[in-house]
């Protein structure tokens, strides 16, 4: 007789395994109650195979595993997502990365799709090959979409099921960025009636004053801008509004979820984003989130995104995003601490990461919030310094390596260092000595605030939210700005050279402040080469060299952030007077573009320098 030990590991995997291939073979030919993976053939086909996976916690999903022969029912795709009876996927496109798998990379169509139940222990069980083969008996379910390059480049999508909740996570990896679109994103087509309401303000793409919603298209009947910036014509309640997908936006740092409700507010639908390790553009960075349509609310998760980039994108990083179902109550945070046990590729527990800790910051102004913002090649993290505490700051979870340690007054950059980290180990710093605030230099005059925003100046607290034409803004049409009576609303956010180049500004000087000085512009992005230029009185300066900035739209879409540049006039004691005295700030740029698109940039603050 041959005798067989085994591990008390080995044992449970092996009964895990046995349990489930038990389920396959005794099961009834349909989704059962129980946590269970069961495969179908489209029209009795073998060839077309979906997945269906019941999490036993009121909702079921299939995924789709062969290419259906258009854009938007590609092989990877979610095609059902019942949740309690309502179906919440639009039957006629798929839920899906990009617009579909099978169009990731240039001239390859090709994308695999397989299945597999998982044990509590890691155990793996591949999927029924059978028309109405059943698994069951597992902790996890796995369905891995595989698509490769013609470069040798790999790109993996996850999507991961845990018996008894009613959340789907979804994790993607690349070690080449996908480029038919050039970007990487995954869009939950849901349809409108199921899900007709976008969420509460606060939150990205959230509730209006007027009860609206900015990324809400339904009922606008113009285009204001390329092919999705819309408006309403002079008959409609919202007559001069503006709505867009990209105003669903809030900076990365301040949200962690989005999504909507339906109709009663008993079910909410939300994406709940992980620590964006693998994003690209930091903590300020702001894109569209989601898009409601008469047919969709289309839940937009973005892994890395081309507009208004700052920095390249991030590569080998495992990307990880829960797709929520809840009672219509904000969503918490997701346990994805069970990672470890089903094979990601990509993926880094916490015992092989570190952090940072700093014990404070100095020379901070206790009016702004700071950030300390982590980034390299390879990942990007960020954290809150406590001002209350001497400006404390401490990032956990960290890919090991040095990086470049960057600390933002608001969103200006007034420290830049570097700090390595260690697997295991918290990496301690010392007090940073903020040195390169540029409010620290004496000024005759400013105007707004120097931290990286132009939120302080006119329309500035709209921006995010509206395109530039939009009504409900105060008039761009440039104006005389007095020193000592103007208000810093009274002064633009964004110029353009065919909208607001002129602006004047008016101030007084003794004769003790006649002398050679400066005069500094801090703009936070611009187009199409925009930058300032300026003449004092019968003085003209020359005109300054452009910025790096992003190359895409950014000022109508949502977004005043790109790289922080001040602009440096010095002006000669020649050119002042005793008395009032007068600058004009003029738009200049390149390219053929107008209006809202020619040449233009956003205002951090403006000053004149003793």
């Amino acid at each position: 007789m041959l005798s067989l030990r085994l591990s008390t590991r080995a044992w449970h995997a092996w009964m895990a395994r046995a349990t489930v291939v038990v389920a396959a073979l005794t099961a009834a030919p349909a989704a059962m109650a129980a946590f269970s993976l069961t495969t179908r053939w489209d029209s009795n086909d073998a060839t077309k195979v979906q997945y269906e996976v019941d999490t036993n916690a009121g909702l079921v999903v299939k995924f789709r595993a062969y290419d259906n022969g258009v854009s938007t029912q590609s092989a990877g795709d979610i095609s059902s997502l019942v949740y309690n009876g309502v179906q919440y996927q639009n039957q006629t496109k798929g839920s899906q990365l990009n617009s579909g798998a099978d169009g990731l990379f240039s001239n390859v169509s090709a994308v695999s799709v397989s299945a597999e139940v998982i044990s509590s222990t890691g155990a793996a069980t591949p999927a029924s090959t059978a028309q109405n083969g059943v698994l069951t008996g597992g902790a996890f379910i796995k369905i891995t979409v595989t698509s490769n390059s013609a470069n040798g480049g790999v790109l993996k999508h996850y999507y991961l099921l845990k018996s008894g909740e009613s959340r789907v996570y979804l994790a993607t990896w690349f070690s080449e960025e996908p480029d038919v679109l050039g970007l990487v994103r995954y869009i939950v087509r849901v349809p409108i009636t199921a899900l007709p309401n976008g969420p509460d303000a606060g939150v990205p793409g959230g509730r209006a004053s007027n009860g609206t919603w900015p990324q809400d298209l339904r009922g606008t009947d113009t285009t204001v801008e390329s092919s999705d910036v819309f408006g309403f014509s002079s008959s409609s309640t919202y007559a001069g509004q503006t709505r867009s997908k990209h105003y669903a936006n809030q900076r990365l740092k301040d949200w962690t979820y989005f999504g909507g409700r339906n109709s009663a507010g008993t079910v909410g639908l939300w994406f709940y984003r992980d620590s964006h390790e693998g994003g690209s553009g930091g903590p300020f960075y702001r894109s569209l989130l989601n898009q409601i349509t008469s047919t969709d609310n289309e839940l937009t998760y973005i892994v890395n995104y081309g507009e208004a980039q700052t920095e390249s994108f991030r590569l080998g990083v495992l990307n990880s995003y829960t797709l929520i179902f809840n009672d219509g109550t904000a969503p918490t945070a997701p346990d994805t601490s069970w990672f470890s046990l089903v094979g990601l590729q990509g993926y880094v527990a916490a015992s092989g990461r570190g952090g940072v800790a700093g014990v404070g910051l100095s020379g901070t102004d206790s009016q702004f919030v700071y950030t300390v913002g982590l980034a390299n090649a390879q990942a990007q993290y960020w954290a809150t310094a406590n001002l209350a505490n001497n400006g404390f700051f401490k990032a956990s979870g960290v890919l090991p390596g040095t990086y470049t340690l960057t600390v933002y007054k608001n969103e200006l950059a007034v420290y830049t260092g570097t700090a390595t980290v260690t697997a295991g180990s918290t990496t301690s710093l010392n007090t940073i000595a903020i040195s390169g605030d540029p409010e620290a230099a004496s000024a005759v005059w400013r105007i707004g605030q120097w931290d990286g925003t132009p939120t302080d100046l006119r329309n500035g607290d709209k921006l995010t939210t509206t395109h530039p034409s939009d009504v409900r803004l105060s008039s761009w049409a440039p104006g005389t700005f007095t020193v000592g009576n103007s208000a810093n609303t009274d002064f633009p956010a964004y110029f353009w050279r065919d909208i607001n180049s002129g602006q004047v500004v008016q101030f007084t000087l003794t004769s003790a402040q006649i002398k050679d000085t400066t005069v500094r512009i801090g703009i936070t992005t611009a187009r199409a080469n925009g930058r300032p230029a300026i003449s004092v009185n019968s003085w003209t300066s020359a005109n300054p060299a452009a910025s790096t900035q992003p190359s895409t739209r950014t000022l109508t879409v949502g977004t005043y952030r790109g790289n922080n540049t001040t602009y440096s006039f010095a002006v000669p004691a020649s050119a002042l007077v005793v008395g009032t005295n007068t600058l004009t700030i003029n738009a200049i740029g390149g390219g053929s573009a107008t209006g809202y698109l020619s040449p233009s940039f956003s205002v951090d603050a403006v000053d004149f320098l003793q």
